[in-house]
């Protein structure tokens, strides 16, 4: 009687935290939902996942509340993710040293996967959460602010103060736009690599798509996307 009693409380307390872990992820992504209007006054998020990562590195919190939130939303169409999705295993080059860095990005449709692995490359950066410093790779872009093409679907003037990046509304770095946090960046080994590029998205899709002529991709946002970060 006493070890099925002890049997059962152990079960109770690994579906109670298992069921506290859930809820603590839902608030997340409730929480950024009930900001919506304060992230996107005009409540166009085409492309500003840039939006998201300024709001959300701007909060006082934790490292690992900055991970969470920062799976939430795409990077590259600014659309929100579900709670349970699942990254892709992508690589991109790092600015500086064009080294190939392997990570994972949360993004709402493949096609977002294969343009940010040819239009963003990642540089390190330093922040000071609640708890720790820490330095991390983030996504980035060229500035788009000069473009005499930049999208009209995208709202300039969340980004940009004329042809400068506007830094009140956006985190920018060397004059790049940050559009989103690459979590668990490393550099790549050759293993890691072939992976990505035998995996039936980010290889076989991806090569496809990124081999589309532009004026020929039907794809929504990352389309946008792309006219605004090539």
């Amino acid at each position: 009687m006493k070890k099925n009693l002890i049997f059962l409380s152990s079960i109770f307390i690994i579906m109670f935290n298992s069921l506290l872990a859930q809820a603590e992820e839902k608030n997340y992504y409730l929480e950024l939902v009930s900001e919506w209007n304060n992230i996107f006054p005009d409540q166009n998020r085409n492309a500003a996942g840039p939006k998201f990562f300024k709001h959300i590195i701007s909060k006082d919190i934790t490292y690992k509340d900055f991970v969470e939130f920062n799976k939430l939303y795409c990077a590259v169409s600014g659309s929100l993710i579900d709670p349970n999705a699942e990254p892709e295993n992508v690589y991109l080059k790092e600015v500086e040293t064009k080294k190939t860095i392997c990570g994972d990005y949360y993004r709402c449709c493949i096609p977002c996967s294969c343009d940010v692995m040819k239009y963003a490359e990642v540089k390190k950066m330093k922040h000071k959460f609640k708890d720790i410093e820490k330095e991390f790779y983030v996504l980035t872009i060229k500035n788009p602010c000069g473009k005499k093409d930049f999208p009209e679907r995208v709202n300039r003037n969340y980004f940009c103060d004329g042809e400068n990046l506007s830094k009140d509304q956006i985190i920018e770095i060397d004059n790049r736009l940050v559009i989103g946090l690459f979590h668990e960046g490393k550099p790549c080994n050759n293993t890691e690599i072939a992976k990505i590029d035998s995996h039936q998205v980010t290889g076989e899709f991806c090569e496809f798509r990124n081999n589309t002529p532009l004026d020929q991709l039907r794809s929504g946002m990352g389309d946008i996307f792309i006219k605004l970060a090539r």
